[in-house]
């Protein structure tokens, strides 16, 4: 069995001058980076809890590895089965609930794949990877919460 090992650097560049004095004196901002990545992550807290919302938030970097991973490897199964896949996009939702504590946990993310292949009798199939790609995903596999998918398949 092969491990993949995965680092990234993240910067906290929201101290006002005053550090973490109280909640509200302090930003959310923050860098992601990675090793050999040309580009950062811009990232914050969701706006609910201070954050700038023209930044990525936690959350939203979630739902985007789940629709990323689902593509990844939907794109996979549909080369290796022949099905000639033109254009893919995704306008994945997840739902977070907040508990009493403060804290939470997300209770569902929904996958809205629309993709576009060139083939009409391969249609069926490539609706039925989407399952297949959903029990490959290493990022599905490593929630606690339903995932589901709503595909919506055309031919070109």
């Amino acid at each position: 069995m092969a491990q993949h090992n995965y680092q990234v650097k993240i910067e906290w560049t929201g101290n006002r001058g005053v550090g973490t004095r109280s909640y509200r004196d302090y930003n959310r901002d923050h860098v992601i980076k990675g090793e050999y990545k040309r580009e950062k992550i811009a990232g914050s807290s969701d706006p609910a809890f201070l954050g700038d919302k023209s930044r990525y938030n936690p959350e939203e970097l979630l739902v985007s590895s789940l629709s990323s991973c689902h593509m990844l490897w939907y794109l996979h199964l549909c080369a290796v089965n022949h099905i000639v896949v033109t254009s893919y996009e995704d306008n994945a939702t997840g739902i977070m609930e907040e508990d009493a504590s403060g804290g939470g946990r997300f209770t569902k993310v929904t996958l809205y794949p629309k993709v576009c292949i060139t083939d009409k009798t391969k249609l069926d199939k490539a609706n039925e990877l989407h399952a297949e790609a959903s029990k490959l995903c290493f990022i599905a596999n490593s929630v606690n919460f339903p995932i589901k998918h709503q595909p919506t398949t055309s031919v070109e």
